[in-house]
């Protein structure tokens, strides 16, 4: 999908990865990985060239990264337990078995 995007113009695109990303709720890092951009190419599109393009678009992603921001910590917890409960179940089931 990256390569299609390609032939769009900047402002096109970061007005995309914002609508993405409001409407999905997603990280910046989940938009890169669905369009097939790099994060920090996602990142600056989002902070720095929307916010000229389009003002109450910015706001709305603007609030969107900052609750990402906030949250952020205990999405790594969640993960890290997702981890280790997954690495005993193997281990768990490689022992009894």
């Amino acid at each position: 999908m990256g390569v299609f995007l390609k032939r769009f113009s900047i402002t096109d695109r970061a007005c995309l990865f914002a609508e993405y990303m409001l409407e999905n709720k997603a990280t910046v890092r989940a938009t890169a990985l669905q369009f097939g951009f790099s994060k920090s190419t996602v990142h600056k599109d989002l902070t720095v060239r929307l916010k000229e393009i389009n003002g109450a678009l910015y706001k709305e992603v603007s609030a969107l990264l900052d609750e990402n921001l906030k949250v952020r910590h205990i999405r790594g917890g969640n993960a890290t337990k997702q981890k280790y409960t997954e690495c005993k179940k193997a281990w768990l089931k490689k022992t009894y078995t």
